[in-house]
């Protein structure tokens, strides 16, 4: 596709539109779950014999198995993505009972009131990064040192937990990511090598996830506390995505460390 549109248009334009292409094929696995959550608010009844949550699991389910047929996905995905599901499962369990936000309808699959659908909500965040990086062959660099960005997810994740009972380390973790990232690039490919800050590529994603919650808000699949369907969800939960995405990052890490190992690239590098 890349080398039909050279041949077309011009390279400015060319590597924009395969930015874009890309990209959305990054997000398959995350679109395709906002589509699911669309459909299902718009036909779903009450009297139908299966709830509409357990139908989303089956639905999020059946994704799953068909990107790993169609290796849409690798098997080393796989892992980073149910790893993220669990992770992101046993949060929403404590964010449930503190009432942070609920889920309005009825489901026979839930695990302490949590469909168990919202865990692929977490790990089509982790599908997404896995296959961005394999796609855009990204690497980034220089990276910090490796434990010390897996001790930062940690204390972000510790942080969405005890915040309800002690002080709120988010505004230290924001400037934590600036200083620990701030020298880290991403590099990744699109005709030829481009880079961006990595905190900017986190704050441009959390902007994004927090377009997709409020599909999720306005379908009524999940609502924040005080929150109706016709609100829109606070621009404060950018802040929240944006330290869950390095958590995100942190969980992706412990299976695809090849990216991390690799120097930084000269932009007038040949891409692949």
């Amino acid at each position: 596709m890349g080398d039909w549109l050279r041949a077309k248009l011009p390279t400015p334009i060319t590597e924009f539109v395969m930015f874009v292409v890309k990209m959305g094929w990054a997000t398959l696995f995350g679109g395709l779950l906002l589509v699911g959550m669309i459909v299902s608010s718009k036909i779903w009844q009450a009297d139908w014999p299966i709830a509409r949550y357990d139908a989303l699991v089956g639905y999020a389910l059946t994704l799953q198995i068909l990107f790993l047929v169609f290796k849409l996905e690798t098997f080393s995905e796989a892992k980073v993505i149910l790893l993220f599901h669990l992770t992101g499962t046993i949060m929403e369990v404590f964010k449930l009972h503190m009432r942070s936000w609920d889920y309005p309808g009825a489901g026979v699959l839930k695990i302490a009131g949590v469909p168990l659908f919202s865990g692929f909500m977490y790990a089509s965040v982790g599908s997404f990064m896995a296959r961005a990086i394999r796609l855009f062959d990204m690497r980034f660099a220089p990276f910090p040192p490796y434990a010390l960005t897996l001790l930062f997810a940690g204390v972000i994740y510790l942080n969405f937990f005890t915040h309800h009972f002690i002080v709120d380390l988010r505004i230290g973790i924001f400037l934590g990511s600036l200083l620990l990232f701030w020298r880290t690039r991403i590099w990744f490919e699109i005709g030829r090598w481009y880079w961006m800050p990595l905190p900017l590529a986190a704050f441009l994603s959390s902007f994004f996830l927090w377009i997709a919650e409020n599909v999720g808000t306005a379908t009524q699949t999940w609502l924040y506390n005080g929150q109706s369907a016709s609100d829109l969800v606070n621009f404060s939960k950018m802040g929240s995505w944006y330290m869950l995405l390095y958590v995100a990052f942190g969980t992706v890490t412990l299976v695809l460390r090849e990216p991390l190992s690799k120097g930084p690239i000269n932009p007038n590098t040949p891409a692949r």
